[in-house]
């Protein structure tokens, strides 16, 4: 068996890995460039491992990026983010990663892309998936990023530089909105589970919003006991394969689960509330404005998506959503996010205009570092 080799930076970038690449290094058929993506990673993998491949096997570190320079007169690169699924053939291409979007600034600049200034270089970016600015605010000294510092992120084991990232009109500004039923709150009637009351947005990435205690949690939840409860998670998949049709996302609920696992998001929330994290971390209720956990691709996320909190602070903002109902917040200040692995701060500047709801960006601090660079190997056959 014969391999072939592609130029590759593995790279964290907030609370996920993923495999970047130049989109230039790989085939132009989309075909053929999502199956080498997919042997990259270790997809399908039937033992839910990602043995043979890059993937880490959950839904945070089993993902792609590729990206370019940028043909845009306001962006210096585009990309496209990928995730990854474990056990099928499918890589979902329909949302961003909040928390990969860190990582690609300093790619760029590592790539030559972006001439770095000194203190602070920003790069602009054109997000493919959901076509949208970003700009990150990248630390840079003597011509290279700035990867170490004293910036802490819960989820994150080790200290780093902080990159701030302004999500420049983040809603959804198509058809569909930034409501896309147009109400702050729907009840949608699930089979076999009756009436449940959700809140639909578009804003980061298309995101499902439930109280807890409609699920029968508390919000308070690890995701070693909810990923363990198949109950629960079916009643989760059911709630969100039904809610992407009501978007107009899917066709079907089928369709939903099988071909669009990654958005739309569920998350559940509820009032501020001491816990204890998944590092045995305490976390105070005067700490937080909203205790929130987030499912993605069918499992519950270790911290909490980028966009998801995007989607959470905007909701948090507008009167009647299911997030405004038990959220601590005042107009102007950022949300404190109380997620499994700490507290995630987000802030969203949201005005009601003549057209309706408005959001004019989403601004968040992550952390990013290069794990690793040069080639990664599939089989040639």
């Amino acid at each position: 068996m014969t391999q072939t080799s592609v130029s590759a930076t593995y790279m964290r970038g907030g609370t996920s890995k993923g495999v970047f690449f130049c989109a230039t290094d790989l085939p132009a058929d989309k075909r053929a460039r999502d199956a080498l993506l997919l042997r990259v990673i270790g997809s399908p993998d039937p033992y839910g491992r990602h043995t043979d491949g890059m993937g880490g096997a959950t839904s945070s570190t089993s993902k792609v990026v590729i990206v370019s320079r940028s043909l845009r007169e306001d962006c210096d690169v585009d990309f496209l983010f990928g995730a990854v699924a474990i056990e099928e053939a499918l890589i979902d291409w329909s949302g961003n990663c909040g928390n990969l979007t860190s990582a690609v600034g300093p790619f760029a600049i590592a790539q030559g892309w972006v001439a770095p200034t000194e203190g602070t270089t920003v790069v602009r970016m054109w997000q493919q998936n959901v076509q949208k600015r970003i700009l990150a605010h990248v630390p840079t000294r003597s011509g290279i990023v700035v990867e170490e510092g004293n910036f802490r992120e819960d989820g994150v084991p080790f200290t780093s530089s902080e990159i701030v990232l302004e999500f420049l009109d983040p809603a959804d500004t198509g058809k569909s909105g930034l409501l896309p039923t147009g109400n702050p709150s729907d009840t949608l009637d699930i089979p076999e589970h009756g009436p449940v009351r959700v809140t639909l947005m578009n804003a980061g990435n298309p995101t499902i919003f439930i109280r807890a205690d409609a699920l029968k949690l508390s919000g308070r939840e690890l995701p070693d006991g909810i990923n363990r409860d198949a109950r629960v998670l079916g009643r989760i998949e059911m709630i969100r394969a039904h809610a992407a049709v009501a978007m107009g996302l899917a066709k079907s609920t089928d369709d939903a689960s099988r071909n669009r696992p990654a958005t739309p998001k569920l998350a559940f929330v509820a009032p501020p509330s001491a816990y204890r994290t998944s590092a045995g971390a305490e976390v105070t209720k005067d700490s937080i404005d909203i205790l929130a956990r987030i499912v993605s691709m069918g499992k519950l996320h270790h911290a909490f998506t980028g966009t998801g909190s995007i989607a959470l602070a905007v909701a948090a903002a507008i009167p009647g959503t299911v997030v405004s109902e038990v959220a601590r917040t005042l107009p102007g200040v950022p949300t404190r996010i109380g997620h499994a692995s700490g507290v995630l701060t987000v802030g969203a500047l949201v005005d009601l205009g003549p057209k309706g709801w408005r959001v004019e960006k989403a601004v968040m601090s992550r952390s990013a570092r290069r794990l690793m660079q040069g080639q990664v190997f599939v089989p040639s056959a």
